[in-house]
Parts: structure tokens; C-alpha cells; sequence
């Protein structure tokens, strides 16, 4: 299943500078091994040691975040766009 992956800007030096990439998987999961074969390092800015979402990465299949849904299991059917939207903290 072919996906559309928006890419903040704080990653695109792995993307070679593209907001938007198209990724392999039918859940989060697989789309993100199939981003890191083809950006290498991208998925240590999105997950954790431990393999989960990082806590200051958010992560929307459609308009739903996966938080609420499967998380990492979430599925993505063909032509989802996923948005990767880190948190920004301040105040």
C-alpha cells in the first residue's frame, strides 16, 4: 500500500530537503521501516529506544492521531496521507 508521508521541517536532511514522500506499508509500522530504507535515520527522530513513538512526535494517519487509534499498528490503507508533526514547547 502507497502512502504520502509529510515531512516537518527538522527532517527533511533526510528526505533530501522533499516535504513530502511516498512510503510502503499497510500500518505505521511498516511505513516507517520502509522510510528508513529508503532515508536512513529518519526513524530514530520518530521513535524511541524502546521502538514507540517518540513523546514530542505526533503522528496523524488521515486526521486521526495514532495515540488514539493502534499507535504503531495503526492501518494505513493506500493513498493515506500521514503527517509527522513535531510537539513544540515553550511559553
Amino acid at each position: 500500500m502507497s502512502v504520502h508521508v509529510r515531512i516537518p521541517t527538522i527532517l527533511r536532511t533526510y528526505t533530501g530537503g522533499a516535504s513530502e514522500v511516498t512510503a510502503d506499508g499497510a500500518t505505521l509500522s511498516a511505513v516507517l521501516d520502509d522510510l528508513e530504507a529508503n532515508h536512513t535515520g529518519i526513524r530514530a527522530r520518530v521513535l524511541d529506544d524502546g521502538g514507540e513513538l517518540r513523546r514530542f512526535v505526533n503522528v496523524y494517519v488521515g486526521n486521526d492521531d495514532v495515540r488514539f487509534l493502534e499507535g504503531l499498528a495503526s492501518p494505513t490503507p493506500d493513498g493515506t496521507k500521514i503527517s509527522i508533526i513535531p510537539a513544540v514547547a515553550g511559553g
